[in-house]
């Protein structure tokens, strides 16, 4: 009965973060990841399935357990994150009076600085690197070329469509992080490349025309793991980073975007953050471009 209260209270959290605050379902899965290792942790170790009712020595014990087996601090850190909310929620529908997770202190995190193409390396790409003359082709480099001119996110790339793209105005419609919308600027030659892929997928589908923007080579709506491989692809021709991710490009287009002396709240507005924080981890390359500045031109650099 307790096992079954357990995940009726789980379920319960899951889905208010599914329809209530929109968490996309990566983030969803990694919630109900925490949880379910947590009551797994708290069943083996102290014969019990409830989540409901746990004190902060269990939850601190549990940390332990995670660095020993080889965790980082970075993933006890999204763990404890998880509990923290669940918790919050449990007090919030009454289950509970006490958010433990409250007791636990949190991990010290080292600042990890974005990684990011060099400028010299993306025009290398987009400017002279011939990408197949075909539909896929011109996909690709659509793709990319979106992903590093606007710094959207996968999931937004995924749900851009057909309607989201106002080639009068030079702007694209997207759907961010709990339902935000937000508008982006693209360049003239740039919707120009749209609205000519999308006379092709015109021409490539016969038929009503895939909703999408974007699509795989068999008119499908893209998923993840083939952005991911089409992305890592193509910046492999022209960097040497450890990681090339569509992420990656998304780092990229604010650290080029900072550098060449855009103001840090108008970047916060294009990527969609919500706090100006998320953007100021950026700025690290601002800094750095600005001390071979103060190198090459002061007296005394």
């Amino acid at each position: 009965m307790a096992l079954f209260y357990a995940m009726a209270e789980r379920e319960d959290f899951l889905k208010y973060l599914q329809t209530e605050r929109r968490y996309s379902p990566h983030t969803l899965k990694s919630y109900a990841t925490d949880l379910l290792q947590f009551q797994k942790f708290c069943s083996e170790q102290y014969e019990t399935e409830q989540l409901i009712g746990q004190s902060h020595l269990v939850i601190r014990s549990w940390m332990v357990h995670l660095k020993e087996s080889g965790s980082s601090s970075r993933t006890i850190h999204r763990k404890l994150s998880s509990l923290r909310s669940f918790y919050k929620y449990a007090r919030k529908m009454g289950w509970t009076d006490l958010n433990p997770v409250l007791k636990v202190p949190t991990p010290k995190l080292s600042k990890r600085l974005p990684v990011f193409i060099a400028e010299t390396s993306m025009e290398n790409l987009l400017d002279h690197f011939s990408f197949p003359d075909d539909f896929g082709g011109e996909r690709d480099q659509l793709l990319v070329t979106l992903f590093y001119e606007t710094g959207i996110r996968l999931s937004e790339m995924i749900g851009l469509l057909e309607k989201d793209i106002d080639a009068a105005a030079c702007q694209i419609k997207v759907l961010g992080k709990r339902n935000k919308e937000r508008i982006l600027p693209v360049s003239k030659e740039t919707m120009s490349f749209i609205t000519r892929f999308q006379r092709l997928k015109r021409m490539q589908f016969e038929g009503e025309l895939p909703l999408e923007l974007l699509v795989t080579d068999k008119g499908n709506k893209l998923y993840p793991k083939f952005v991911y491989r089409k992305v890592n692809t193509y910046l492999s021709l022209v960097s040497t980073v450890q990681q090339k991710s569509p992420h990656i490009l998304r780092h990229t287009f604010a650290t080029h975007m900072l550098n060449n002396g855009a103001n840090l709240n108008s970047v916060k507005e294009l990527l969609g953050h919500s706090s100006l924080a998320a953007t100021q981890v950026y700025t690290h390359n601002t800094i750095d471009k600005l001390k071979k500045i103060h190198e090459q031109k002061h007296p005394r650099g």
